[in-house]
């Protein structure tokens, strides 16, 4: 990685034929920098990081990198070669792997005929090699890829049988394995869990080299960024801070800037008031030199206000029982895969619940476990008397791709233009906008038009999945907002903490099969959960500090045990040999029963050691530190005794 490594735009622009997409962008980007671009859907964000990867052309403008730089890309839509995913990593060192085949045949032609040219050559290779990290190049695909949720068991999978979300994963792990000078990362959280993105944010907060990012979740820009551009009005604005700190600063600055405007059209207004007024008096001389000096005025122009969500107020949906949901002791499984079994939940009216856990945890189908898409052979779902549900899916069946946008509205539910344009609206649809088919939005636009169907329908308990996917920051702000007039009950999976901190007073957790409540939004979870974590890695260590002192006493009563034996030593010979003469007097058959005991006594000592063994094994046992120790205690007490016993054995079988 080049230590001195700076990014240097200044000027860019891009158009699309008469469109103007942005023009004068400048900025640098150093070693350390994280920087977040924001900004609406359609401002020019990817086609401005595809700019300064090289794989678009800019109208005009530089962009200047170090010819040393490397430069690793995250795309929202990446393609990969066939084979398995550990050879889809090892491709990321293709030129590592090239050096170590030259270094091979080098050192095998140098062992053969030494001569200064070839030793000359491998010196270089070598140096080469280990510059660019040759020989942990693999430890590094298995950090990296187990970082990311990957498993040995995934290394020998192809990779064209892995899903979406996890190609997401495979692209990022790609451009993270050569740790380069820069990364470009567009959209790196889309598919991943909250676990996965909390690495990543911890990853990116730790790396080295410069970080471009595009997203539009607000909680991991504030976690992975030190700096914002925002891409609006087709320039740029750069805010130092993360994502929290840009919010606060832009409303500063426009408030200052208005007040500013404000002020001097009240300036403009009255001079223009006093020239008019004496333009043809005895004042005629001072009304010229004001007329002059506002037009040397420099005018202050307030941009147009970002699209935002307008408040309105959605019709009350109808009355219903207090107990919404609930769950009893319900079970689903695939095959021979269980998703989960034996949960309960509860959901109150008036309720906004928020359900978190890992990708693959059952999330989605504890959803349709609801809604009666699915049924599990245990237990019950009831739904409460007048509960009407809406159901938001991430594919959006109930879309028309033919209706425009409007007519979508109008002929569904019966209300007027005026009122379709104004719900329309809220969601941030505009003017002419309203006239384009369904069809031709993208998949954001869709997820608007579908959220606001699902909010007219009348129900009164609205299930959604993923509500706030494909969406910008102004379009999840209207989603937000919507949610939080609406009156009637909630439960939502999302990946989207932001949206979570701002919506729901209820968080489940859904992790290996056992449903877990919080009370409060997604931070009161995670301070909950912490907290909680660390009560118990307390107690553990308490634990463990006993268990080790109370092995140190047994260690203590050892060896005074054992000086006493050493002591009694003498009368122990005495009464081995006591004990021999007494079994060489034995009759014979007197001595078979005696060995048959023994026998005996043997084996159900080892039955026991047995059953010891499997208890050591057990994963309750083994996260208690204090039984456990008991238990290894009790094994090595029961094979001294099974040692003893097969040395009396021997002394009868003699």
């Amino acid at each position: 990685m080049n230590g001195l490594s700076t990014l240097k735009v200044n000027g860019l622009a891009k158009s699309f034929g008469i469109d103007n997409l942005f023009h004068e962008v400048s900025f640098e980007v150093t070693r350390g920098d994280k920087v977040g671009f924001v900004g609406a859907n359609g401002a020019g964000k990817t086609t401005l990081m595809r700019c300064l990867m090289g794989l678009q052309e800019y109208d005009a403008g530089t962009i200047q990198f170090d010819s040393a730089d490397t430069i690793g890309y995250v795309e929202q839509q990446a393609q990969f070669s066939d084979g398995t995913l550990y050879e889809e990593f090892k491709h990321a060192f293709d030129d590592i792997i090239a050096l170590a085949e030259r270094k091979k045949a080098l050192e095998k032609a140098i062992g053969q005929e030494p001569d200064e040219a070839a030793m000359e050559a491998y010196g270089k290779v070598v140096e080469r090699f280990e510059q660019l990290g040759g020989y942990d190049y693999e430890s590094r695909i298995r950090r990296i890829a187990f970082g990311l949720g990957f498993t040995d068991e995934d290394f020998q999978k192809e990779v064209a049988h892995f899903s979406g979300g996890q190609r997401t994963r495979i692209c990022l792990a790609k451009a993270l394995l050569r740790e380069p000078d820069f990364l470009f990362l567009d959209e790196p959280t889309n598919h991943l869990d909250i676990g996965m993105i909390e690495w990543l944010e911890g990853f990116l907060q730790s790396y080295p080299g410069g970080v471009l990012l595009i997203s539009h979740d607000r909680f991991f820009l504030d976690k992975a960024t030190t700096r914002i551009i925002e891409i609006e009005n087709k320039t740029i604005t750069s805010y130092e801070g993360n994502y929290t700190y840009f919010m606060r600063v832009k409303a500063d600055r426009r408030a200052a800037l208005k007040s500013a405007y404000e002020k001097q059209q009240d300036h403009i207004k009255k001079t223009e008031e006093y020239i008019r007024r004496y333009k043809a008096g005895i004042k005629s001389k001072q009304a010229r030199g004001r007329q002059s000096q506002l037009n040397r005025l420099e005018r202050i122009v307030l941009p147009p206000e970002s699209a935002a969500f307008n408040y309105f107020s959605f019709n009350a949906p109808p009355e219903c029982a207090q107990r919404v949901a609930e769950m009893e002791d319900v079970s689903v499984s695939f095959g021979s895969h269980m998703v989960f079994q034996h949960l309960s939940l509860l959901i109150r009216k008036g309720d906004g619940v928020a359900i978190v856990g890992p990708n693959g945890a059952g999330k989605t189908t504890l959803l349709r476990l609801l809604i009666g898409e699915l049924e599990s052979p245990t237990g019950r779902v009831k739904i409460g008397s007048r509960v009407k549900i809406g159901y938001f899916s991430q594919q959006h069946e109930g879309l028309h791709p033919e209706n425009t946008i409007l007519d979508e509205l109008l002929y569904e539910y019966g209300i007027t233009e005026e009122q379709a344009r104004r719900y329309l609206g809220a969601f941030l649809f505009h003017g002419d906008e309203v006239y384009r088919r369904i069809g031709e939005l993208s998949g954001g636009e869709q997820s608007r038009v579908a959220f606001l169907k699902l909010m007219l329908t009348g129900a009164n308990f609205l299930v959604l999945d993923e509500p706030t996917n494909h969406l910008d920051i102004p379009a999840k702000e209207a989603v937000e907002e919507a949610l939080m007039a609406f009156p009637g009950t909630f439960l939502t999976v999302s990946h989207d903490r932001y949206f979570l901190d701002k919506v729901s007073n209820c968080t489940l957790e859904l992790e290996d099969g056992v449903l877990t409540e919080y009370l409060g939004n997604y931070s009161d979870y995670r301070m909950k959960k912490e907290i909680a974590q660390q009560e118990a890695a307390e107690e553990r260590e308490a634990a463990q500090k006993a268990a080790a002192k109370k092995a140190e006493a047994q260690r203590g009563q050892t060896a005074a045990a054992e000086t006493e034996e050493k002591k009694a030593e003498p009368a122990q010979a005495g009464q081995e040999a006591a004990r021999r003469n007494a079994i060489q007097s034995m009759s014979d058959s007197k001595r078979e029963e005696m060995i048959q005991r023994a026998e005996a006594e043997i084996a159900m000592a080892e039955a026991e050691l047995k059953g010891l063994e499997f208890q050591m094994n057990d994963p309750e046992v083994q996260s208690d530190p204090q039984k456990s120790a008991e238990i290894a205690a009790e094994y090595a007490a029961k094979e001294k005794e099974i040692e003893e016993r097969y040395i009396r054995w021997e002394q009868l079988t003699q």
